[in-house]
């Protein structure tokens, strides 16, 4: 067997199982054995029922006392059960259900493993796992067993089991790092760190199989920016923008100050874009530091010069918030540039409409999502692009713009705080310029970090807020074992919220498996404020300024890095009315306060940053969420933050060494969508 061979070629795997490996982007046993784990659990000793702590993942093992219930409708059966033992008696529920009556209809000896959770004043375990009979436990205590991210119908058992097929069956024995590397940094073999990652022996093995696979992803990142900084440096600038005088008098005249930051990141701008080469520059700020109007006011300067810029959003409603926003702007101060809108859900019509204009260069500024750079869409002189960090603009998208006619400036944005010494090594093509201060304006966010018994308190000030006209969010509690699981726990959250605010507040939900137009809907009816609360998972990280928002209540803080923590704040606080944050937190671990507690006494994204990289160390993989900055597999800027610095090093190593290596250099997609 190679890496190559087809997913549907291992055992028990039929035409259906392999459409569902296709949907999350297993296709041969090669993508197989690099998908890897999102998580282990760590099954470990029953713990007596009495000393279960709330928030924890705990093993409790007893007897099954009473009967089994089923209550509620047919939409919504909730199973529960009583498990005691010499200590204690502790509840156990299932949503959605039913069967397990049958099942647990014996009685007698069960192991439950699951979140404890305060349910109505009393400790209970949702959905735990069940060991029934208990000599199931036996097999799995004391080991880590990896969970994978899932997919509607896939389970995490059929994953597990293709891996072990896979790994038994390839020959993992050649050697993808040069000796030299691997052994300078003490790293482990191929064969060892691929098994090690799937299947750790012990929380030793996963440690040196994840350093070993998290810089040979660091190192061809680095070696791919590194390549795409040396092609940049080449490009010569054959769009020459002179600074205008109509752009330093909006400046003067806009209902605000520009900041010192502001105004010396603009210079970088202007500067670059009437030098010799082509611009690649990365503006990074705070959320609420003011880069948009920096980005169009390089739009407005380059149109004035008769070229063309681009501005690409992450999504189609704040493409068209940004339209909306830039429009109003140039009709308020009277500057004639027509402006462009573009997205993928418009009408065929409205699309041929818009690319006519584009192509002959009556539309100036085109704002838009990825329909930018489909192939039907001709500029006619398009000299900036501008696009976030969601979207790197890399070599793909730069020669899809050249094959159109030139090669545009190209400005990148960035709302994440990453201390400046990773920021140079992981935006190496790009000069870094920096927005480092708040608009004089803007209040600071009042912030507090609480424990599961403030939740009541927390919805009463939430119903406050609304009722003086304020909408909120609410990002739900996380849910590690499937897409299907945390879509459901969304919804279930919601209801309840629905339940607990009343009639007279419509409470509304976001999650990552709706289409892309229900989305958008939500977010449209959430900024029109004919939603009040929105309950969403991460998905609302990107998305439109809503200044009526002036709460954000974060359950299950404790499971998000500080730097994503930040990110979801920034969600409120852009209008002129009070703003608050709610982290709350089941966990009592004194380490983790003292993270949370970070974000309690500051608002600024680069200080955090800097602590989140001092306090993060390996052991938060268990039961954390990667921060979802950049699109690696498993690294994390932050927590790896000593490996990035390795790889970097060894980057420079062999690229002075010209190492034939390099020449062999393995192309993973994966690296490819970090740089898109």
């Amino acid at each position: 067997m190679i890496e190559n061979t087809s997913i549907k070629e291992l055992k028990g795997i039929g035409e259906k199982t392999q459409k569902l490996f296709e949907k999350v982007g297993v296709s041969t046993v090669g993508d197989l054995i690099r998908y890897y784990p999102r998580g282990y659990d760590v099954y470990e000793d029953p713990v007596p029922i009495s000393e279960v702590e709330e928030g924890k993942v705990q093993t409790v093992a007893g007897a099954i006392f009473g009967r089994v219930q089923v209550s509620g409708n047919r939409n919504m059966q909730v199973t529960t059960i009583h498990v005691k033992d010499l200590t204690g008696t502790i509840k156990a529920v299932w949503f959605r259900m039913p069967f397990l009556r049958n099942t647990l209809a014996g009685g007698g000896k069960i192991i439950l493993r699951g979140r404890v959770t305060n349910r109505k004043g009393g400790l209970a375990m949702e959905h735990p796992e069940i060991f029934y009979p208990v000599g199931k436990y036996e097999e799995k205590i004391h080991t880590l067993q990896p969970v994978y991210g899932l997919t509607a119908g896939l389970s995490n058992n059929i994953v597990a089991k293709a891996m072990h097929q896979a790994l038994s069956q390839l020959d993992l024995t050649r050697e993808t790092l040069p000796d030299e590397l691997r052994l300078k940094y003490g790293l482990a073999e191929y064969n060892y760190a691929i098994r090690g990652i799937h299947f750790p022996e012990d929380k030793e093995v996963f440690y040196h199989a994840r350093e070993r696979l998290v810089f040979e992803e660091f190192l061809s990142f680095i070696l791919s920016i590194r390549k795409m900084k040396d092609k940049n440096e080449r490009i010569e600038n054959e769009y020459i923008v002179q600074r205008k005088p109509e752009v330093d008098e909006l400046i003067g005249r806009l209902p605000y100050e520009l900041t010192k930051a502001q105004k010396k990141v603009w210079d970088e701008i202007a500067h670059d874009m009437a030098s010799d080469t082509a611009m690649s520059r990365l503006v990074q700020g705070d959320v609420g530091s003011g880069k948009t109007i920096v980005a169009v006011l390089a739009l407005i300067s380059v149109a004035l010069n008769g070229y063309q810029g681009a501005m690409m959003a992450p999504t189609e409603v704040l493409a068209r918030q940004h339209y909306d926003s830039i429009t109003r702007l140039l009709e308020e101060y009277g500057i004639k540039i027509k402006v462009e809108l573009l997205t993928g859900s418009m009408s065929a019509k409205e699309k041929r409409r818009a690319y006519d204009r584009i192509e002959c260069g009556y539309a100036r500024i085109i704002i838009g999502t990825h329909a930018l750079i489909q192939d039907r869409v001709y500029y006619d002189c398009l000299a900036l692009v501008v696009t976030d960090e969601q979207h790197r603009f890399g070599v793909k998208q730069r020669e899809a713009f050249a094959r159109k006619g030139g090669m545009p400036h190209v400005l990148v944005m960035s709302a994440t705080p990453i201390p400046r010494t990773l920021a140079i090594i992981l935006y190496g093509d790009l000069d870094i310029s920096v927005i480092d201060e708040l608009p004089a304006n803007r209040l600071p966010i009042k912030n507090c970090v609480v424990d599961t018994s403030y939740r009541n308190t927390a919805y009463t000030f939430m119903k406050k807020q609304v009722r003086e006209g304020r909408q909120c969010y609410v990002i739900c509690p996380m849910v590690e074992e499937s897409e299907q699981l945390e879509v459901e726990n969304v919804l279930d959250y919601a209801a309840m919220l629905q339940e607990e605010m009343g009639e007279g507040i419509v409470v509304s939900c976001l999650h990552g498996r709706m289409r892309q137009a229900e989305k958008d809907d939500i977010m449209e009816r959430f900024g029109r404020c004919e939603i009040q609360i929105l309950v969403s998972t991460t998905v609302i990280e990107v998305g439109i300024d809503v200044p009526n928002a002036t709460v954000m209540m974060i359950e299950n803080a404790e499971r998000f890095g500080l730097a994503q923590l930040h990110q979801l704040r920034g969600r409120v606080g852009r209008g002129k009315h009070q703003s608050y944050c709610i982290f709350m937190s089941s966990s009592k671990a004194k380490e983790t306060r003292e993270r949370l507690n970070i974000l309690n006494e500051s608002n600024d994204g680069f200080k955090i940053a800097s602590e989140d990289l001092r306090l993060r160390g390996p052991g938060d993989l268990f039961g954390i969420r990667q921060s979802g900055m950049m699109d690696f597999k498993l690294g994390d800027v932050f927590q790896d933050a000593k490996v990035l610095k390795m790889a970097n090093e060894a980057a420079d190593l062999l690229l002075n060494a010209e190492n034939d290596w390099l020449k062999n250099l393995p192309k993973h997609e994966g690296t490819s969508s970090v740089i898109i």
